[in-house]
């Protein structure tokens, strides 16, 4: 399995040098052992946009119990080409060629929505995942994906099934799932790390 990963937004100083969020990907061919790169600082995904920037800040910002912005994400392989391409709005930002891939040269068996948090200390990380706020808080307080669809071998969007969730310490961060009207299938996820019930 290639593991593989377009991952939406980021806050990552060590990398920007700024706590600015950031529309990024990460790919490696052979489970990390020595391929792949965030963004473009390795040949691989090939940027074919001028109006989007793979790593570059988003603006404008949701904001707590205020505006809710969403940004429209399609990774979809293209059946004459091979290719997997990266579509934001309606701008094709660029694609990851299938020769980088070994099992992804044909199709994908797994695919991922949600957040994740890293912290190289032993101890539980304070970093926050999302807006930092539970799922059980709700639109416009916790961070969502919504009319989450799979591409399937006909380029036709579907929605998924056998949608599991994962949560490793969810006193620490959480999940929820449903599927309503307009939304389609969608997840609440995020937390604020080390809590008084997260030690």
């Amino acid at each position: 399995m290639d593991p593989w990963s377009l991952q939406k937004f980021q806050v990552y100083p060590n990398l920007y040098s700024d706590s600015n969020t950031r529309l990024f990907i990460y790919w490696t061919g052979d489970a990390y052992q020595t391929t792949g790169c965030y963004n473009l600082l390795c040949s691989g995904f090939i940027q074919t946009s001028n109006q989007i920037t793979i790593g570059g800040s988003i603006s404008p910002m949701s904001t707590y119990g205020g505006t809710q912005y969403d940004i429209d994400i399609l990774v979809w392989k293209d059946r004459a080409g091979g290719n997997w391409w990266l579509q934001v709005g309606g701008d094709y930002v660029g694609y990851w060629p299938s020769s980088i891939f070994t099992y992804l040269a044909d199709s994908a068996s797994t695919i991922m929505w949600g957040g994740e948090v890293f912290s190289p200390d032993a101890g539980q990380t304070s970093t926050h995942m999302g807006s930092g706020h539970f799922p059980n808080e709700g639109f416009g307080k916790a961070s969502h994906i919504k009319n989450i669809q799979v591409v399937d071998s006909s380029n036709c969007l579907n929605p998924p099934s056998n949608v599991g969730l994962i949560t490793e310490q969810n006193n620490c961060y959480n999940v929820q799932s449903d599927t309503y009207g307009d939304w389609g299938t969608y997840i609440y996820y995020g937390g604020p790390g080390n809590n008084h019930n997260c030690p």
